[in-house]
C-alpha cells in the first residue's frame, strides 16, 4: 500500500495544474495511463476562451454561453468560471505557456459561438503547447510522484472497508508495465480522466477518452447528469490514413466556408450564423446533408484566405493535411462529424466537490453545470482550470486526516484470460452500435435497441471481469460499457430536443430546462 496527501488520476490539464498547486504543500500522487504527454488537453487545437480585451465584457461571455448550452447551463457555475477566466490564464503565462501575440499584445481569435474575439492561444495547437510546459514542471518536482503507464479500476471507498460513512480513500491501480494491482490510499483523491469519446465509433478524442472516471465515480455511488449530451466536432479530418485528427474550430472562425463537393456552400440554408454557428447545428447539417446526399464526406474550404495567411494561422493543422496530401492554401479540406466531447459528467459543487466525501473532480469527466446542453467552443480547458484551482483551494483548506490500512486487491479467485478476443469483439460491437442508435440524431427506437445490446455486453463483461485477471483492456471496456449505458438512460429520461440531444420522436424543446441525472442505488448493509 502507498500512501499520499492527494491522488490525481488523470493527467491532462486538469490534472497536471492541480499536482503543480498542491505540490509546494503536500505529497501528490499522478496516474497516467500512458505518458504524462498523452492526453485530450493536449490534442486542443483552438484555444481558451476568457474575456482579456477591453471590447469585450463578462456579461457577453455569459450570455453566448448560455446561448450555446441551451439555457440548461447553471447560471452560478458558468459566472464562477467565466469571471476566474483571466486569472487563471495569467497563472498559465506565468508557467512559461508561449501565447501568440501580435502588435496588440496577445492574439485572440474568435470561434462558433462567440460575440467576440476572446480565444487565446498557441497558434493553432494551444493544448499540446500547455501540456508540454506543465509536462516538464511536473516531471521536475519532487513532490509529485508520476506513475505513468498505470490505469485505475475503482475507488476504494467506505462500504470496502464496512464502513458507512460515504468516504473516498484512494484507489486500486493497475502497472500496465508488471500486471501488479497497488493500493494508493489518500485522503483527498481528484479524478480528472476526461471524456468518454472512445465509446464512438468516430471521434476526435485519444485512445484513452474511455470515460474511467465517470464510470469508477457511478459505481462508487455519486450522481452522473447529462451524459446525453456528447458534443459531435463538425469537422474531423476524413482521410484513411489520418485518425481522429481535428480541424480546429478556428478554421471556421477565421472565415472557412462548408461546401459540397461541387462548391455550393449549404451552412446559411440551415442558420442564419452559417458556418459560425455552435457546434451542434453544425454538426447535425453535415450529418442531415451526408445523409440526404449519400455522401463520405463534406468540404471546409478556406484556400481564399491566401497561403500567408493559413501557414501563419494553421501551421499544425496544415502541415498535417499536406502529409496526406492536401494543400489547404488551394484545395477543400474533406471533413466528417466526430464524436468530440462528453458535456455530462460526475455532479460536482463550486469547489469541485462529488457526492462522496474527499473525492474531487475537475475538467470533461465533471458536470459542473458551466455547459448545459452543449459546450462553448474554448471553454473546456478553461473549464479544467479554474475548478482544478477550486478543488485545490478546498482540499488545502482541509483538516489532515489519516488514511487506515486498506485491503489488497484480491486475485486468489481468479485466472489468467484464456480468450483476448472476446474484449476486442465486445469493444468494436459496442462502439458501432453506439454510433448508429446514439449518434447526432436519435429515435426512441434506437435508444432501445442500444440499452438492449448493452445489457447483454454487460453480463457478459462482467463474468470476465469476475473471472479473470484485470488488464488495461478489459478496464477501459468496462468502464465504456458503464459509460454508454449511463448516455442511453439519460437520453430516454429527455423527453425533448435540446443543444446535443436531438430527438426524432421529441423534436420540440421543451419550455422547462432540467438535467438528467443517474445514481447507482448501492446494497443496503444489514444491520
Amino acid at each position: 500500500m502507498q500512501k499520499f496527501d492527494v491522488l490525481i488520476i488523470g493527467s491532462g490539464l486538469a490534472g497536471q495544474s492541480a499536482a503543480l498547486r498542491l505540490a509546494p504543500h503536500c505529497r501528490v500522487a499522478l496516474i497516467s495511463k500512458r505518458n504524462l504527454e498523452d492526453s485530450a488537453s493536449g490534442w486542443a487545437q483552438g484555444g481558451i476562451a476568457a474575456v482579456l480585451d477591453s471590447q469585450d465584457s463578462i456579461e457577453a461571455h455569459i450570455r453566448d454561453t448560455l446561448v450555446a448550452g441551451a439555457w440548461l447551463n447553471d447560471e452560478e457555475a458558468t459566472r464562477f468560471v467565466v469571471e476566474n477566466g483571466r486569472r487563471v490564464i495569467e497563472w498559465l503565462i506565468d508557467q512559461g505557456v508561449p501565447f501568440t501575440k501580435d502588435a496588440a499584445g496577445y492574439h485572440l481569435t474568435r470561434e462558433g459561438g462567440h460575440s467576440a474575439r476572446r480565444v487565446i492561444h498557441v497558434a493553432d495547437a494551444t493544448g499540446l503547447a500547455v501540456q508540454d510546459t506543465l509536462t516538464q514542471k511536473v516531471r521536475n518536482n519532487p513532490n509529485i510522484t508520476v506513475l505513468e503507464h498505470h490505469i485505475a479500476i475503482d475507488l476504494i471507498t467506505g462500504d470496502k472497508l464496512g464502513k458507512t460513512d460515504k468516504r473516498c480513500f484512494g484507489a486500486y491501480v493497475l502497472n500496465n508495465r508488471t500486471g501488479e494491482v497497488i493500493t494508493i490510499g489518500a485522503p483527498n483523491t481528484l479524478i480528472a480522466t476526461g471524456g468518454a469519446g472512445k465509446v464512438y465509433l468516430y471521434t476526435t478524442n485519444p485512445d484513452t477518452s474511455t470515460g474511467d472516471g465517470i464510470a469508477m465515480a457511478y459505481r462508487a455511488g455519486c450522481r452522473v447528469a447529462n451524459m446525453e449530451f456528447i458534443q459531435f466536432h463538425p469537422t474531423c479530418l476524413y482521410h484513411p490514413q489520418a485518425k481522429s485528427f481535428l480541424i480546429s474550430e478556428a478554421v471556421r472562425g477565421e472565415g472557412g466556408l462548408l461546401r459540397l463537393a461541387d462548391g455550393t456552400r449549404f451552412m446559411p440554408e440551415h442558420d442564419e450564423r452559417a458556418e459560425l454557428a455552435p457546434r451542434d447545428i453544425v454538426a447535425r447539417a453535415i450529418d442531415f446533408e451526408m445523409k440526404k446526399r449519400g455522401l463520405d464526406c463534406v468540404f471546409l474550404d478556406i484556400s481564399h484566405k491566401g497561403e500567408e495567411f493559413i501557414r501563419s494561422h494553421f501551421p499544425n493543422i496544415h502541415a498535417r493535411c499536406l502529409e496526406l496530401g492536401i494543400d489547404i492554401t488551394r484545395d477543400p479540406i474533406p471533413v466528417v462529424p466526430a464524436a468530440h466531447y462528453t458535456c455530462g459528467g460526475i455532479v460536482s459543487d463550486l469547489k469541485g466537490r462529488t457526492d462522496l466525501e474527499g473525492l474531487y473532480v475537475a475538467g470533461e469527466a465533471s458536470c459542473t453545470g458551466l455547459h448545459g446542453a452543449n459546450r462553448l467552443a474554448s471553454n473546456s480547458l478553461l473549464e479544467c482550470l479554474v475548478f482544478a484551482e477550486a478543488a485545490v483551494s478546498d482540499i488545502l483548506g482541509r483538516k489532515a486526516m489519516d488514511i487506515p490500512e486498506l485491503p489488497l486487491w484480491d486475485e486468489s479467485r481468479v485466472t489468467d484470460a484464456d480468450e483476448e478476443v472476446v474484449i476486442s469483439h465486445n469493444w468494436d460491437e459496442l462502439r458501432r452500435f453506439m454510433w448508429d442508435y446514439v449518434g447526432i440524431v436519435r429515435t426512441t427506437k434506437r435508444l432501445k435497441r442500444a440499452k438492449h445490446r448493452i445489457r447483454l455486453l454487460m453480463r457478459e463483461i462482467d463474468e470476465f471481469y469476475a473471472n479473470f485477471r484485470v488488464s488495461h483492456d478489459l478496464i477501459e471496456l468496462r468502464n465504456l460499457v458503464f459509460t454508454a449505458d449511463l448516455i442511453v438512460r439519460c437520453a430516454m429520461q429527455r423527453k425533448e430536443s435540446r443543444g446535443l440531444h436531438f430527438s426524432r420522436d421529441y423534436p420540440e424543446t421543451s419550455s422547462k430546462a432540467k438535467s438528467t441525472v443517474v445514481r447507482r442505488r448501492l446494497p443496503a448493509r444489514p444491520a
